[in-house]
């Protein structure tokens, strides 16, 4: 792939890390093209001369993934492979000074918020004109709306504050003519994602306005589905439960990161919540919202984390008995609150707790599963592989979640299209079905 006598620049995105760095680079690759730029994302031919990986520097795995995705482009232009490389997203923002030194192959770094100087290394612009449209990465028929950026929580494990700042909201009629956009060019889903999706509104309408935000999307024309991801539940805004059951094109789903089951560890997390306030408010959650999949995802192995402290968790989860959980083990990350604690809690104890929850978590989700043998869903057909299609219920988000699997033979469905499902068959994280006709 000798770049030599190339006459012409192309550039090729490279994505790392959660659906927010997903925008960031659809805006990128936005306007990258609007300033005529020969850009693709994750593009299969290496044949672009310029490289722009943006990463991820959330947890230890994500950052080893980053740095080594770094290195293989680096290696490539020592080789003579690519002519520029930059980098940006989170891990460039937390770590510019080291990976400097580090990475010297590297033309520049740029933080989570620099993409004008990113623009001006390609002589372009950052176009206002184009705020609002967005290039996507994913299938046409879903797209992730970032509502905000940063975070004003106070959570001691994480570093997305270090990374993204502090909290700040997207204007309602901003993000509404962005869905229009989505929707004018074949979008049917919005999945709404920010740092911390309750907070929406405090800075600049003084108020936790969600649920107003949640009516104004609904009304925009073309979206029949609008889930919600990242709901933060201290001062949880329960005006949304309304809205979300009110509106048809609301989908009965919550994606809540609760962190833990246990008191004693919550409060050692700064969440500002106790197991039994959480399991207040998945009660009232359910209540508001019958039928409602509740998505969480859990720590293994703070600092402290003793075997009561585990247990509380377990039996937390046994009761509450989540539609979808995930639970990942606990990341000793610099500057901040937790790192002033021992990371007292050895690797081999952690996994070995997650996959007690998992193993738990997978009998509820196949009993869950089970019950829907029978019944008929309303199904989002996100692709089609190896002789059948693969879609979705209003249950589930796309990468992390079910998936409802659908024979191909007698069926001419497209990608995009809503269809009903009637499920057959259940295993643990999937279902099985047959069109409706």
């Amino acid at each position: 792939m000798k770049t030599k006598g190339r006459k012409k620049d192309k550039v090729n995105i490279v994505t790392l890390g959660c659906s927010k760095n997903i925008v960031d680079s659809e805006v990128m690759l936005t306007q990258l093209r609007g300033n005529k730029i020969d850009t693709t994302h994750e593009s299969a031919e290496d044949d672009a001369n310029i490289v722009i990986v943006n990463t991820c520097g959330f947890i230890d795995n994500a950052k080893q993934e980053s740095i080594d995705t770094i290195l293989r482009y680096a290696d490539a232009k020592s080789e003579g492979l690519i002519d520029k490389l930059y980098v940006t997203g989170c891990l460039s923002q937390r770590y510019k000074d080291d990976l400097e030194k580090e990475i010297p192959l590297v033309d520049s770094f740029f933080g989570t918020m620099e993409l004008p100087l990113l623009l001006k290394k390609f002589k372009a612009d950052y176009k206002k004109e184009l705020v609002g449209e967005r290039i996507l990465t994913t299938s046409n028929h879903y797209a992730y709306l970032k509502i905000a950026e940063g975070c004003d929580r106070p959570c001691s494990f994480c570093a997305i504050p270090i990374m993204r700042g502090k909290h700040i909201s997207k204007p309602i009629e901003d993000l509404v003519l962005e869905a229009q956009n989505l929707a004018k060019n074949g979008t049917k889903e919005l999945l709404l994602i920010a740092q911390d999706s309750t907070y929406y509104g405090l800075d600049i309408y003084k108020k936790r306005n969600l649920a107003e935000l949640l009516s104004k999307l609904s009304d925009v024309e073309g979206i029949e589905w609008i889930r919600l991801h990242y709901a933060f539940p201290t001062g949880f805004p329960l005006d949304i439960l309304d809205v979300m059951a009110e509106r048809d094109n609301i989908c009965n789903y919550l994606d809540m990161p609760l962190q833990h089951g246990s008191t004693n560890m919550l409060k050692a997390m700064r969440r500002g919540t106790t197991r039994e306030k959480q399991e207040e408010l998945i009660q009232t959650i359910r209540e508001k919202v019958p039928g409602i999949a509740l998505r969480t995802t859990l720590i293994s192995g703070y600092p402290g984390e003793s075997e009561q402290d585990f247990q509380e968790m377990y039996d937390f989860v046994e009761r509450s008995r989540f539609e979808r959980l995930g639970i990942f083990n606990y990341s000793h990350e610099e500057n901040t609150h937790a790192y002033n604690f021992t990371d007292d809690v050895p690797d081999s104890v952690k996994q070995e707790r997650a996959n007690a929850v998992m193993d738990l978590q997978e009998k509820i989700s196949l009993e869950i599963n089970e019950a829907k043998i029978g019944k008929t869903f309303k199904t989002l057909i996100d692709r089609a592989e190896s002789g059948t299609f693969i879609g979705r219920t209003e249950f589930d988000s796309p990468e992390v979640d079910n998936e409802v699997i659908i024979e191909s033979d007698d069926n001419y469905l497209r990608l995009g299209d809503f269809v009903n499902v009637k499920i057959n068959d259940a295993t643990e994280f999937d279902l099985y079905g047959d069109v409706v006709k």
